[in-house]
């Protein structure tokens, strides 16, 4: 059963990664990990297993355990950090564990949304975590509103705590029913019915379960532990906590994880999409996807960003952290000197103070401060991964001139972003996005830089590794490799305009609507 904190006081899911909550960057949905292993501590492996995953996902946190008789799950706002201390992760006891950190592409930030959601029924509990979006939401809507009556779903307490208004919620409903079948072959029924993208981990009080949409959009992988297996969002969750990489749940794949070992059902057709984005941003460095080494691929974007956009500079400098990579590459293949021209306060980051319209007209000053002995005088190529709306570059080309940089060249190590994405990605909407209505040179008039720079499409695809037929490119060329519903059935909050769920009342803001 799902119980909140109320000894601590946590997050608030008002989490902003810029100084500006209107001009964040582009946001993952969330972070999964899954661990079966008897004998070790799994609520910790789990935790330290989210951390290295709360890139993906600082809105909300949570974990659950069984012990093979009931599960319980722990969640709250805010990030991995705040949500758990030691005492927590002592009380959650068990061989059998999921966790999740999210950021919201489907429902609002609640604790109502918060995952792993959890029902449960006379024939055993289930919670459940996802990483992805549905773009079917008002069809599974429509399927769970047709299920019997839940004479078979044991009462919760306060039953309202659990009225979810996202896709997850959705999900978790149709699986926990099946009163005349498995758990496992109920699953096998209900993920071809889903369409746009998830990675999911669930449970019941014996068994682990993982899926990957058949599309494979978002990552998974697969680890071993000496006693157990895990699953998790990126490799670099599985090294954390000391297991080995076995391979990537393959797209449209479910594997079961049991007393009796693992088994795979392949559930649908492979039709290989991976984002695209995950290279350029959203995965963290030390991460692989499909073979191809995250870190590697974006100073390969880097070099060729070079090549397609040379320029006579002295510096060239990244706009930490997401540009270091990319800026290495095209500081070795231009010859021109790499060199820190922002320093970065880490401990700004993300976080819950607004602040006051003084310290807004600031600008980005409170996140980044210039190196003014490394940028007067000089003619600086700054590099970036993306611009969304270009308030944030606008700012940081004014930071650089007020230290004195003679000329400011900006390059990005991704295309355009001119579409927003259904996946996954919390993008702002198509007429925010800035190269929508402009140039490039009409861009770099508007964010002050002398020059701007884009990688091309098929440069970005080549660092990759990959083909451009098994990457989903959509948010740079408006190509959806999982056919787009009716736009009036698509939006974050499709859920809260249509199901007037009681809780609604108890919503936290929400920073970044798209």
């Amino acid at each position: 059963m799902p119980y909140q904190t109320s000894r601590r006081t946590g997050g608030d899911g008002r989490l902003t990664t810029a100084l500006d909550p209107q001009d964040q960057g582009p946001q993952d949905a969330c972070g999964v990990f899954g661990v079966w292993a008897p004998g070790e501590d799994v609520a910790k492996l789990t935790y330290f297993g989210l951390y290295a995953l709360q890139h993906r996902g600082q809105e909300s946190a949570g974990i659950a355990v069984s012990n093979g008789r009931q599960i319980l799950v722990y969640k709250d706002m805010g990030l991995v950090s705040q949500v758990f201390d030691e005492s927590t992760l002592d009380s959650l006891k068990g061989h059998l564990a999921i966790g999740h950190s999210r950021y919201s592409t489907t429902g609002a930030s609640t604790w109502q949304n918060a995952q792993p959601t959890f029902r449960p029924t006379v024939d055993g509990s289930i919670a459940l975590g996802h990483n992805g979006n549905l773009i079917n939401t008002h069809e599974l809507r429509e399927m769970v509103a047709a299920l019997p009556d839940p004479d078979g779903e044991l009462p919760l307490q306060a039953r309202d705590v659990e009225t979810s208004t996202n896709d997850t919620g959705l999900v978790t409903a149709l699986l926990a029913h099946h009163p005349d079948t498995t758990l496992e072959q109920r699953a096998l029924e209900v993920l071809p019915l889903l369409r746009g993208a998830f990675c999911f981990v669930w449970m019941n009080e014996h068994t682990l379960y993982a899926a990957r949409d058949p599309q494979g959009i978002r990552p998974l992988v697969l680890g071993r532990l000496d006693r157990g297996w895990v699953v998790a969002s990126e490799d670099a969750a599985l090294a954390t906590i000391g297991a080995s990489v076995v391979r990537e749940v393959e797209p449209g794949e479910m594997i079961v994880i049991d007393e009796n070992g693992l088994r795979s059902h392949t559930f649908a057709e492979p039709d290989r999409k991976g984002c695209v984005f995950e290279y350029v941003y959203l995965a963290r460095p030390d991460a692989t996807i499909s073979g191809r080494n995250v870190h590697e691929a974006r100073v390969e974007m880097g070099r060729r960003l070079a090549r397609e956009f040379p320029v006579d500079a002295d510096l060239v400098m990244p706009v930490p952290e997401s540009g270091t990579p990319a800026a290495s590459g095209y500081a070795a293949e231009s010859g021109i000197p790499f060199g820190q021209g922002f320093v970065k306060n880490a401990y700004v980051g993300r976080t819950f103070i607004q602040p006051s319209q003084t310290l807004r007209q600031l600008g980005i000053r409170l996140k980044l401060n210039a190196l003014e002995h490394m940028i007067r005088g000089k003619r600086i190529v700054v590099v970036d991964d993306s611009i969304v709306r270009g308030n944030t570059q606008r700012a940081q080309v004014r930071m650089l001139r007020e230290a004195g940089a003679l000329e400011v060249h900006v390059r990005i190590s991704s295309p355009p972003v001119k579409w927003p994405c259904f996946y996954g990605i919390d993008f702002a909407t198509r007429a925010e996005l800035i190269a929508n209505g402009l140039t490039p040179e009409e861009i770099a008039a508007s964010v002050g830089a002398d020059t701007l720079g884009y990688i091309s499409l098929e440069g970005m695809i080549e660092a990759t590794s990959q083909t451009a037929e098994r990457l989903c490119t959509a948010c740079f060329t408006g190509a959806y490799p999982v056919e787009l519903p009716d736009e009036s059935l698509l939006g974050k909050h499709l859920l809260e305009a249509t199901l007037q769920s009681p809780t609604m009342g108890r919503a936290l803001p929400v920073l970044n609507n798209p």
